[in-house]
C-alpha cells in the first residue's frame, strides 16, 4: 500500500497511526497538497490527503473510507472501534469532533494564508467552533476514568482527538492554549508518548 500525505496533517497522521497499531505496512510518499498537487491528482483528482493506494491499484481519497477498509483488514476482533451498536457510535461521535475540530482548524489556516483580505466574521466563527468543540471534548474526557477515551483500549476516538489537538496548538498557539483543557492536555500527551505517535510525527509550521 501507498500512503500519500505529509504527517503535518491530522487526517493523513491518523490514518498512519492506525496503520501501525495494525501492523500493515506501506509506503509513504510526503507529498504537499500544493507543492506536490499534480503528483496527488494522477491518483486522486481532488489533490486532497491522505490518499491510499491499495496493492491491487485501487485508490481511496478519504481518511474515513480508508479508515473503514483498514478496520476490514484488521478484522472486527482487532479493529480499532467496535463493529456496531452503542459502542461504535460513541467512538464515531468523539471521532466526528476530533475531525470537525481540525477540519475547522485547518479552515482557519487557509483564511489567514491564502486570502489577502481576512475575512474577521469566518475567523470568529472557526474560533467559536474551535473552542466550542474543545470544551465539548474537554467534558466528555472529564467524566472518563480509564487511560483511553473508552477504556483501557486505544481507540480511533483516541487518535483522532490527539492528532486534531496537536494540529490545533501547533497552528494556532497564540489562540488556543492546552491549558485551558487540563483533560485533553493529559490525554493528547499519553497518546503522544506511544511508539507510533512518535512514529509518525511532522511539526506543523504556520507559513
Amino acid at each position: 500500500m501507498i500512503l500519500i500525505g505529509q504527517y503535518d496533517s491530522p487526517f493523513v497522521r491518523r490514518v498512519a497511526i492506525a496503520m501501525r497499531l495494525y501492523g500493515i505496512d506501506f509506503e509513504h510518499r510526503p507529498w504537499s497538497t500544493f507543492g506536490d498537487a499534480e503528483q496527488i491528482a494522477a491518483y486522486n483528482p481532488l489533490r486532497r490527503v491522505p490518499t491510499l493506494v491499495l496493492d491491487d491499484g485501487e485508490v481511496l481519497v478519504d481518511s474515513v473510507t480508508i479508515l473503514d477498509h483498514l478496520d476490514e483488514v484488521a478484522g472486527e476482533s482487532g479493529a480499532l472501534i467496535a463493529g456496531g451498536g452503542p459502542a461504535r457510535r460513541q467512538v464515531l461521535r468523539i471521532c466526528a469532533l476530533g475531525t470537525g475540530l481540525a477540519d475547522k482548524s485547518v479552515s482557519l489556516v487557509y483564511e489567514r494564508v491564502l486570502h489577502q483580505q481576512v475575512s474577521q466574521r469566518w475567523v470568529d466563527r472557526c474560533v467559536a467552533q474551535i473552542t466550542s468543540v474543545l470544551n465539548a471534548l474537554e467534558a466528555d474526557r472529564a467524566d472518563r476514568a480509564g487511560p483511553f477515551w473508552f477504556g483501557g483500549a486505544i481507540s480511533h476516538a483516541d487518535i483522532a482527538v490527539a492528532c486534531a489537538v496537536r494540529f490545533t496548538v501547533e497552528a494556532h498557539a497564540g489562540l488556543f492554549a492546552l491549558w485551558q483543557w487540563p483533560g485533553l492536555a493529559a490525554h493528547a500527551a499519553r497518546c503522544e508518548a506511544l511508539e507510533p505517535f512518535q512514529a509518525v510525527s511532522q511539526r506543523f509550521l504556520p507559513p
